[in-house]
């Protein structure tokens, strides 16, 4: 069974720009546990790959937002998550068929991978 997980950058990542509730670490944990992940921004595609370079995660994918359909066709798997925190977010990843959680703690906790949800344990 594998599962995908788009991030956006700005506002959710602790990486963006504001910083976001996701921590690198979190996304490494993903990595480890055998999750497809990636980056889905309004942020070129140059400056996404030199994001995650800088931080040594390999990363699956780096699209634009508006791309994000692209992934679901190139990656099969069992569910698609996007974790983002606009509306722009939220329209792009139901349109591509993802499941969408907002950059909330509370959004994680109940809607999000479950190895996430545990993280964000009131």
């Amino acid at each position: 069974m594998i599962e995908l997980i788009s991030f956006d950058i700005d506002g959710t990542l602790e990486m963006g720009d504001p910083p976001g509730i996701i921590t690198l670490d979190m996304v490494r944990h993903a990595r480890q546990l055998g999750y497809l992940i990636g980056s889905c921004s309004d942020r070129p595609i140059s400056v996404q790959t030199r994001l995650w370079d800088e931080q040594q995660i390999a990363v699956d994918f780096t699209v634009l937002k508006h791309r994000l359909e692209d992934v679901r066709s190139q990656f099969s798997a069992t569910v698609y998550y996007h974790i983002g925190d606009t509306h722009a977010d939220q329209y792009y990843a139901q349109q591509a068929g993802f499941h969408f959680i907002w950059a909330e703690a509370e959004d994680v906790r109940r809607h999000g991978p479950n190895f996430l949800q545990s993280l964000f344990q009131a």
